[in-house]
């Protein structure tokens, strides 16, 4: 099983130890690609525009613009400890313990604009960039990883489901293909008030960090999207009642519903927050 997450805005880098080694990163043959976009990106960070481009234009963020130039260089540390914010909050890796961390090691992949696709162990600097920011003298990088990551990805999504958390920036640049599709589930969130259901972001990526948790911490991997659905439909209520989220707290029920396939199909699965 796959459980596919974006990265997070927020990051806590290292201070100190070894930097990247891009060959030693999880699918290697992702190695040139990398190196593209880091130059590219260590190249934009340079200036004041680039920076404001790569969201780092106020003095506050213009470290991260400046780490990004120091990819090369800068210390690095394991993904799982790398990435901070919401969605990474309610996965609360430090808290899971050894079984349910090495579930977690083993299925989640974090998507990135920098690295393609990282597993949780793999070490990396602190950067800034994001998946729609536009780099000199590259295409789109949605378009730029889509071919490296079909190669790299597709043999992963053989066997097993899919579970997308991604958002949809993310989701472009790799979508699983042929058989794959059929197993694969994306996480939609949604807030059920006096029967009027709406998206809020900051929620659904809380949400999405508790499901993938839920996915850790079940020793049982379920099979089917069918087989999700009712292992999230027991799990998650509790992880909801749990939360300390401002945008979660206050949820007095958890639904959990599966869509019909689209036509390739992928199945969307609706997480609803009463």
């Amino acid at each position: 099983m796959l459980v596919l997450l974006p990265p997070s805005q927020g990051k806590a880098p290292a201070e100190q130890g070894d930097p990247v080694d891009l060959a030693a990163l999880s699918w290697p043959s992702l190695t040139a690609t990398r190196r593209r976009v880091l130059v590219a990106a260590s190249r934009l960070a340079r200036t004041r525009a680039g920076r404001e481009a790569l969201g780092a234009g106020s003095e506050q963020l213009r470290p991260e613009a400046e780490r990004t130039t120091r990819w090369r260089t800068e210390p690095a540390r394991p993904a799982a400890e790398l990435y901070t914010g919401v969605l990474f909050d309610a996965l609360d890796l430090p808290s899971l313990d050894d079984a349910a961390t090495a579930r977690a090691h083993e299925r989640v992949v974090v998507a990135s604009a920098a690295w393609g696709a990282v597993r949780l162990p793999d070490r990396v600097p602190g950067y800034r960039l994001s998946m729609g920011v536009p780099l000199p003298d590259l295409p789109r990088l949605a378009t730029l990883w889509r071919d490296p990551l079909r190669a790299a990805l597709d043999p992963v999504a053989e066997h097993g489901l899919v579970v997308d958390g991604r958002s949809a920036d993310y989701a472009a640049a790799w979508t699983p293909r042929g058989d794959a599709a059929a197993r694969t589930v994306s996480v939609r969130v949604l807030r059920e008030v006096d029967g009027r259901r709406s998206v809020v972001s900051h929620m659904a990526k809380h949400t999405r960090g508790l499901v993938a948790r839920a996915l850790a911490v079940e020793p049982a991997e379920p099979t089917t999207p069918e087989d999700l659905r009712d292992l999230l439909a027991a799990a998650l209520p509790p992880l909801v009642r749990d939360a300390t989220a401002v945008s979660v707290r206050g949820a007095e029920g958890v639904a959990v519903e599966l869509g019909e396939p689209a036509r390739d199909g992928r199945r969307v699965l609706d997480v609803v927050l009463r």
